[in-house]
């Protein structure tokens, strides 16, 4: 959770745009995007209601930088559940643990992220899963994607995953959390349950569902 900027009101120049980001953020949590406009933003920061148009055009460029710091939020989530689950104490997959529990920890970090911080998830699929991302997210976006695909080439490498197109692959196991996510936002799969069916699912499909010839 982002920390609460120190002293409202007092910033200096180059600190207020972290700090409108950090208070757009709190909003986006506490009542979805709907709720953070750039009158309220300045209002709780403590600063002029023009003072936010110094450093954003907009409201849509203060809601992009909002979803950059949820991407870079979700990225450390991430890693720390790679982390739990190989052993590994910086997120790095390093041999000590058991690498075949990478991707299921993605999938599994993907849909526990979207239910626990719901506001975040729709924002990101507001400004991502679009007919046309927004640039402004797409250095953010490559790092992820080259860091799945890396852990998907390891594993095919390793005899870990069946050979195939490592990007495909990728999407493919994108497509399942994106939807298994969804799925309990909308209500249809209970909140309590999330995690256990996401593991479920995980497990089944990793397990391949197709009888070999």
């Amino acid at each position: 959770m982002t920390e609460r900027p120190a002293e409202r009101g007092s910033y200096h120049h180059g600190a207020l745009p972290e700090a409108l980001v950090a208070v757009a953020f709190e909003l986006l949590d506490e009542a979805g995007q709907e709720s953070v406009t750039m009158r309220e933003v300045a209002r709780r920061a403590g600063v002029s209601a023009g003072a936010p148009f110094r450093h954003f055009a907009d409201r849509r460029a203060l809601l992009t930088a909002v979803a950059d710091r949820v991407l870079a939020d979700f990225e450390s989530w991430q890693r720390a559940g790679i982390a739990a689950a190989t052993g590994a104490g910086d997120g790095a997959v390093d041999g000590t643990g058991d690498q075949r529990a990478v991707l299921r920890a993605l999938g599994l970090g993907f849909v526990r992220y979207a239910v626990r911080h719901p506001h975040r998830f729709a924002l990101v699929r507001s400004r991502v899963f679009a007919p046309a991302p927004q640039p402004e997210l797409r250095e953010r976006l490559s790092g992820i994607d080259r860091a799945y695909t890396e852990v998907i080439v390891a594993d095919q490498e390793a005899g870990l995953l069946r050979p195939g197109d490592p990007e495909l692959v990728g999407f493919a196991g994108q497509a399942l959390v994106y939807g298994l996510a969804q799925m309990v936002l909308d209500g249809y799969l209970p909140a309590e349950k999330a995690e256990e069916v996401a593991a479920q699912v995980l497990d089944t499909l990793g397990r391949g569902i197709a009888n070999p010839r």
